[in-house]
């Protein structure tokens, strides 16, 4: 038992001195150039960071969530690059010559490429998403006609969206044509009321005015007194007043449904009929045959 583990000590020590030290150095030289790319793509993150620090420090959101989607991408990007290196060098030292098997995965990419041509166009469109920065993680877009919700991450390949019922959509970035982005800079809150033709229409405006300066005072979100564009809709008995205020993105919403619960309470207490549909009724005696009906 001594002398066969003596004759294994023997034989690593002797594989250890001709192979293995240079294996190890190897080994040491690819670890060290892994940790270095990780640390200059970190460093490349935090430019980013700094070179956006000017409009975060002005309140900006869209720069915050430009970084974030910046981030997230360098940070997918350096993971499979140093995966890669990684695998190429162990199969090297293991001598397994990789000339042919980057030789071959480049002819086995390419048929691939034929066949996967909707991959390669989501690959493409992702790219130009991330360029053209047509919208960021936490911004809440419209794509297509399908699938609306804020951006919870992206990808070169596929846009992760959730919805307000908390379900997740995975998009491809090359199945849609058309992106509404819905927190883009500001955000603009439309409420449309509804007033009877017996009230004064000037009236119901001014009212409607006030309430917005009062909106703007209490809420945060608001960036700008409420505007009564005015009627937009002629009715039988009811006309629609539009207004539009303008709130931080993403907050109008949330601002629309405070502004209308004030105008149920304020149009209470101002008088204000409930515009309702009028009916009239004819009735024909049976002594007035021949004769217009009266109403």
């Amino acid at each position: 038992m001594v002398m066969v583990l003596g004759s294994g000590i023997e034989a690593f020590t002797t594989w250890f001195e001709t192979t293995g030290w240079h294996t190890l150095q190897r080994f040491i030289v690819v670890a060290l150039t892994c940790v270095l790319f990780l640390w200059g793509m970190r460093l490349v993150a935090k430019a980013v960071n700094r070179s956006l620090g000017a409009a975060l420090r002005e309140g900006n959101p869209d720069a915050l969530r430009r970084a974030k989607t910046l981030g997230s991408v360098l940070e997918n990007f350096a993971r499979v690059a140093v995966v890669s290196f990684f695998i190429l060098e162990l199969l090297q030292e293991v001598n397994v010559n990789v000339g042919p098997l980057i030789a071959g995965l480049g002819i086995a990419g390419a048929a691939l490429g034929f066949g996967a041509q909707s991959l390669v166009k989501d690959v493409i469109g992702g790219f130009f998403l991330l360029v053209e920065d047509q919208f960021s993680v936490g911004d809440i877009v419209s794509l297509g006609e399908k699938h609306t919700g804020t951006v919870e991450r992206m990808t070169l390949r596929v846009t992760v969206l959730r919805d307000m019922e908390g379900r997740a959509h995975f998009v491809p970035n090359g199945s849609f044509s058309e992106v509404v982005v819905l927190s883009k800079e500001f955000g603009k809150a439309l409420v449309e009321v509804e007033v009877s033709l017996a009230d004064d229409p000037d009236r119901a405006m001014a009212v409607l005015a006030g309430m917005g300066r009062q909106l703007e005072q209490d809420l945060p979100a608001v960036l700008e007194p409420t505007e009564v564009v005015g009627i937009e809709v002629m009715g039988a008995v009811s006309c629609t007043i539009r207004t539009l205020t303008k709130t931080l993105p993403g907050q109008q919403w949330n601002v629309a449904r405070e502004f209308r619960r004030r105008i149920i309470a304020r149009f209470k207490e101002e008088g204000f009929a409930k515009p309702l549909p009028e009916r009239v009724v004819w009735s024909r005696s049976g002594n007035d045959q021949g004769n217009p009906p009266r109403a």
